[in-house]
C-alpha cells in the first residue's frame, strides 16, 4: 500500500522533485508482497468502499491498506495487533485517507489528461525485486508468476503502474519550487542555535546555619492532614492465592549420586579451571617498528603513549583472562612472569607484539565432593519444576470441580497467602515479583474461576479476588513515621529555597559566589541539554533568564543558585551555524510543500466530490483479523 500523498513521509523533495519511492512502495506493498507485506485477497465482492469523482476505491484496496497499516504498527511495538486495537488507534482511518488522497490525485490526473508512456512503465516494472530472476534482472517468468499469484492480470497491472507513475508526476509538479522564507529560517536557526554558560552553587544541609527544627505532634498532625493524599492508600484487589514454587518442593526431590558425577564431568571446565593471566597485546607490523617501541618503552615511554601511538585504546588490545592456549607462542614468555610488567618485542600468531601482564589468576580445582551440592541444587530444582509441570492438568481438573484455593494448597503442598495487590506498587510479597503474576492480577475480576498459570521459573499459582479494597487514608499513628520524613523534607526544601535567596540578594549586593561553596561550570548548554540533578523544566528556564541573572531552582531534594554567565549567539559564518540553516530551511520547504499537497487533494475532493460506503467498509472491517 503506498504512503498517502499527504503524508510528508511519502515525499523526499530534493531539487523539486519527488523521490520514485512512492511509486515503488505502492508496488511493492499492494501488488508483489506476497505474504511478506501482508497482502491478502479480500473474498468479498468488488464493490467500492468510496470514489473521488469517478476514481474508485475499491473493497481490495481499502483491506490491504488497513493490514499494512497494522503489520507496519505490529514491527514498530514488536506485538501482534488486533483490528479492535488498530480502530482504537486510529489505523483503519490513516489507512482509509491515505487511499482517499492517493485516489483524488488519481481523478485529477485523468481530468488534466496526464498519462506516462510505455517506456516509462517498463522501467518501473523491471525495478521490482519481485520481478528479478537470480542475476538480479527482469525475469518475465517470475513476472507473469507472481501477477498469477496475485490474480492479476498484465493489463491491469500495467496500468495501474501507469497511474501510479502519473501520481507522482502530478504530485511532483504540486510539491516543487518552494523556497523556504530566508527570515523565519534564521530566526529559527539563531534560536535553536543559542547556547547558555552557567554557574551552579548546589545547596544541601551543611549550608544551613542550623538544621530544621523537630516538629511538634501538632505540626505533624497538621501537615499530615493538608497533605493526607501522600499517606492515602490506594485503591486494592485483595486476592487470595496458592503457589508452588520450584524451591519449595526441590528438597523433597531425590538425588541421582551417578547422574551428577555424569553432569560434573560434561561440566569439568567450570570447575577445573586452569591458571590465566590478564593480558594486553599491543601488535606490530614487523619486528623492527616493535623493537623501537620496546626501546622507547625502556625509555620511560609509558605504555599507554605507545597504544595511542598506534591509534588504539587499552579496549582494542586488551585480551582479558587468557589461558597458555589461548597466547599460542607467547604463552612460556607470558606465563614466565611472576608480577605484572611488560614484556616484549616476543611472537604471537598476529606478528611481533609488546605484552602487558596485569595479574595473576590461580588455577581452580573444585572437586565433585565440594561441587555435589550445587549441583544436587540444581537437578532437584530441574526435577521439582518438571513434577509441578506434570500437576498442571490435575490442579486444572481440581479447581474446575469447584476445590477451594485452600483446600488446594492442602492436598497440593502449595504455599497459600493473601496480597492486596495495586499495579505497579512496591510490594515485598513474592508472588508480585513474577509478571505473570502481575498480569493475571491485574485481569482478574470477581466471579472468575481460579486457574493454574504457569510462572516463568517453572511454578505455578492459581488465584481469586476476594474483594476491591477502596482507597483510604493510613492512621495517623501508622504512617507517623512516613510523615515525620515527609515533614522533614518539606522543611528541608524550604530552608534551602530560604538560603539560595540570601544567597542571591548577597551577591547581587556585590558578594562573590564563590565564597558560599563549590561552583560547577557548564559552557555551551544548548537547549536541548540536561544539567545533572536539575527538574525536567529547568533549561526552559534558563533559557527565559538574562545575561547576569541569578536565580533559585529548588525540588523536593534539592536546592542550587545558579548565575546565567554568558548568551552565546551562533556565529552565522561557522560551518555548524550554515548547516543549521540549511536542514531548518528544507523542514520549511518540506512543511510548505506538505499544506500545497494536503491544500491540493482536498480541493480536488471538495470539486469533484467524496463520497464513502459505509456498509461495504463496514463488510470489509468485519473481514480484518
Amino acid at each position: 500500500m503506498a504512503n498517502p500523498p499527504n503524508d510528508p513521509d511519502a515525499m523526499k523533495k530534493k531539487g523539486g522533485k519527488v523521490s520514485h519511492f512512492f511509486v515503488y512502495g505502492i508496488l511493492a506493498l499492494s501488488f508483489v508482497g506476497l505474504g511478506g507485506y501482508g497482502v491478502t485477497n479480500f473474498s468479498s465482492n468488488n464493490q467500492a468502499v468510496g470514489a473521488v469523482g469517478d476514481q474508485e476505491i475499491s473493497a481490495q484496496d481499502y483491506f490491504n491498506a488497513v493490514r499494512q497499516e497494522m503489520n507496519a504498527f505490529s514491527s514498530q511495538i514488536g506485538s501482534p495487533v488486533t483490528f479492535e486495537m488498530a480502530q482504537q488507534i486510529g489505523l483503519d482511518q490513516r489507512a482509509l485517507q491515505s487511499l482517499v488522497g492517493r485516489t483524488a490525485l488519481d481523478a485529477e490526473a485523468a481530468r488534466i489528461g496526464l498519462s506516462v508512456g510505455d517506456a516509462t512503465v517498463a522501467q518501473a516494472i523491471m525495478k521490482i525485486p519481485a520481478f528479478q530472476g537470480a542475476g538480479g534482472t527482469f525475469d518475465r517468468d517470475a513476472y507473469k508468476f507472481t501477477l498469477q499469484q496475485n490474480n492479476l492480470t498484465e493489463p491491469d497491472f500495467e496500468a495501474s503502474i501507469r497511474k501510479d507513475e502519473a501520481r507522482t508526476v502530478l504530485q511532483g509538479a504540486i510539491v516543487g519550487g518552494f523556497a523556504a522564507p530566508e527570515a523565519a529560517t534564521k530566526a529559527m536557526a539563531d534560536w535553536v542555535g543559542e547556547r547558555r554558560d552557567i554557574t551552579v552553587l548546589r545547596l544541601n544541609e551543611l549550608d544551613l546555619a542550623a538544621p530544621p527544627p523537630e516538629a511538634s505532634d501538632e505540626e505533624l498532625k497538621a501537615f499530615y492532614d493538608a497533605n493526607i493524599d501522600k499517606f492515602t492508600k490506594p485503591e486494592a484487589k485483595r486476592i487470595t492465592f496458592a503457589a508452588l514454587f520450584p524451591e519449595t518442593l526441590a528438597p523433597s526431590m531425590p538425588v541421582d549420586d551417578a547422574a551428577l558425577k555424569k553432569v560434573y564431568d560434561e561440566r569439568i571446565e567450570e570447575f577445573d579451571i586452569p591458571e590465566r593471566r590478564l593480558v594486553e597485546r599491543l601488535v606490530y607490523p614487523t619486528q623492527a617498528d616493535a623493537d623501537a617501541a620496546k626501546a622507547k618503552l625502556d625509555a620511560g615511554t609509558p605504555f599507554e603513549t605507545l597504544v595511542a601511538e598506534r591509534q588504539l585504546t587499552l579496549d582494542d588490545i586488551d585480551m582479558g583472562d587468557v589461558t597458555r592456549e589461548d597466547l599460542g607462542p607467547a604463552a612460556d614468555a607470558v606465563f614466565a612472569m611472576t608480577e605484572p610488567g611488560v614484556i616484549g618485542p616476543v611472537e604471537t600468531d598476529l606478528g611481533p607484539a609488546l605484552i602487558r601482564m596485569n595479574g595473576i589468576l590461580a588455577a581452580e580445582n573444585t572437586p565433585f565432593e565440594a561441587a555435589r551440592e550445587t549441583l544436587a541444587a540444581e537437578q532437584q530444582t530441574d526435577a521439582a519444576r518438571r513434577a509441578i509441570g506434570d500437576k498442571v492438568e490435575a490442579i486444572d481438573d481440581e479447581l474446575a470441580g469447584g476445590v477451594t484455593l485452600e483446600d488446594l494448597a492442602k492436598e497440593q503442598g502449595m504455599d497459600l497467602a493473601t496480597i492486596d495487590f495495586v499495579p505497579g506498587a512496591q510490594t515485598d510479597e513474592k508472588i508480585a515479583a513474577y509478571p505473570e503474576f502481575r498480569d493475571a492480577a491485574a485481569k482478574l475480576a470477581a466471579g472468575d474461576f481460579p486457574e493454574a498459570v504457569m510462572l516463568s521459573d517453572g511454578g505455578l499459582f492459581a488465584a481469586r479476588l476476594d474483594e476491591v479494597v477502596p482507597a483510604a487514608p493510613i492512621p495517623f499513628d501508622e504512617a507517623r513515621e512516613q510523615v515525620v520524613a515527609a515533614w522533614r523534607a518539606d522543611a528541608m526544601a524550604r530552608a534551602l529555597k530560604t538560603r539560595g535567596e540570601e544567597i542571591v540578594a548577597a551577591v547581587k549586593a556585590g558578594g562573590d559566589m564563590g565564597s558560599f561553596g563549590i561552583l560547577d561550570v557548564t559552557r555551551g548548554l544548548s537547549r536541548e541539554g540536561s544539567v545533572e540533578a536539575m527538574p525536567a523544566d529547568f533549561v526552559t528556564t534558563l533559557f527565559g533568564m538574562t545575561e547576569g541573572d541569578l536565580t533559585v531552582v529548588s525540588g523536593p531534594d534539592f536546592a542550587a543558585v545558579v548565575r546565567l554567565d554568558k548568551i552565546v549567539r551562533p556565529d552565522p559564518e561557522s560551518a555548524d551555524a550554515q548547516a543549521l540553516v540549511q536542514a531548518i530551511g528544507a523542514q520549511f520547504e518540506q512543511a510548505i510543500a506538505q499544506d500545497a499537497l494536503s491544500d491540493y487533494v482536498r480541493a480536488v475532493q471538495t470539486e469533484m466530490g467524496l463520497t464513502l460506503n459505509q456498509a461495504v467498509i463496514t463488510a470489509v472491517n468485519g473481514q480484518i483479523n
